[in-house]
């Protein structure tokens, strides 16, 4: 199925994020039916570097073990951030995603995405922030007047700046914006190719301890920063089950981090190449409160959806209340 192409995206990287689906998708066929006992099935799931809790998952093997006995097999998949990871999931080259931020699934449902929200977290507003360098003369969201500023397109970032700037008496016409992944944006910040970057954990706590940078405003009455997890909806349409299982292991998952910090930061440093101290920081800003997902939560997804189409940026109206909605037992 060819999704038509969103207009906040280049046709140089939509060809990079379908080529890397389609590759998925040729790896991994989608099962039509139900397995039998005989067959065996392979459960496909998107991740990004700040998906803690699927990444302790994966690392600790606990869907494949709990999905054995159902003749399931999991792959896993990274991605470098949320659209490109729900793009993969609407072509049919993934089942399910781990968690995007919340300004990824109105980008992708403009465009055209089938997906089904199955899962929160819980409210993080300081884990994403606007910063400066140590020695930046700003100090102010309304001295970005004019400069560039450096963020990825249709992440929870993207929605942050398009708050702070309207709540300073800006749009996002008064600055000049860098799309850009947060490998990239860090270096342009740190070389001063951008006058200030706008990032989420445990990206913001690494460029914090290692750079000094400072924080100009995060999320606090700004944007909640939930982050949500969507399945491909025919998949979800076929095996309710298995989002049971996934859900109900991402919650022990969150439970398991916020109650053991130094155990979790141990663990998942290695994985993001970064100091336990700088992953504790990271985690101590995020929920990581697994919930249902509920009226407030696509209240503020149809506000998101509405404050992009209102600046220009999606071109169209999303209606959020026509995607469904996966609800635990």
């Amino acid at each position: 199925m060819t999704v038509p192409p969103a207009p906040t995206v280049s046709g140089s990287t939509r060809r990079r994020w379908l080529a890397q689906a389609a590759a998925l998708t040729g790896a991994v066929a989608l099962p039509a039916a139900p397995v039998s006992a005989a067959e065996t099935t392979t459960l496909r799931i998107g991740y990004q570097k700040s998906s803690t809790l699927t990444l302790l998952l994966k690392s600790r093997g606990v869907l494949e073990q709990a999905l054995a006995p159902r003749q399931v097999a999991v792959s896993w998949h990274e991605f470098t951030s949320g659209l490109p990871l729900l793009e993969a999931l609407n072509i049919g080259a993934l089942d399910l995603s781990a968690d995007v931020a919340d300004a990824v699934p109105p980008f992708a449902l403009a465009a055209g995405a089938k997906l089904t929200y199955y899962a929160i977290e819980t409210p993080s507003p300081t884990a994403q922030a606007i910063v400066v360098r140590k020695d930046s003369p700003i100090t102010s969201v309304a001295q970005l007047k004019g400069r560039k500023v450096g963020f990825a397109k249709g992440a929870g970032a993207h929605y942050l700046l398009l708050e702070a700037l309207s709540q300073a008496g800006l749009s996002i016409r008064d600055i000049e914006p860098a799309y850009l992944t947060p490998a990239d944006g860090r270096s342009a910040f740190e070389n001063g190719a951008i006058a200030a970057w706008v990032v989420w954990d445990p990206f913001l706590a690494a460029v914090q301890r290692q750079s000094g940078a400072r924080i100009l405003v995060d999320g606090t009455r700004i944007a909640a920063y939930r982050r949500f997890y969507l399945a491909a909806t025919p998949f979800a349409q076929r095996h309710p089950e298995m989002l049971q299982r996934v859900y109900e292991e991402l919650q022990r998952a969150g439970e398991w981090v916020k109650k053991n910090p130094a155990a979790a930061a141990d663990w998942h440093a290695p994985a993001l190449g970064l100091d336990p101290a700088i992953v504790a920081a990271a985690n101590e800003r995020r929920s990581y409160a697994v919930r249902p997902i509920d009226a407030e939560s696509l209240s503020e997804q149809q506000r998101i959806a509405d404050a992009f189409s209102g600046a220009q940026i999606l071109p169209r109206r999303v209606a959020i209340q026509e995607s469904p909605v996966w609800r635990p037992a």
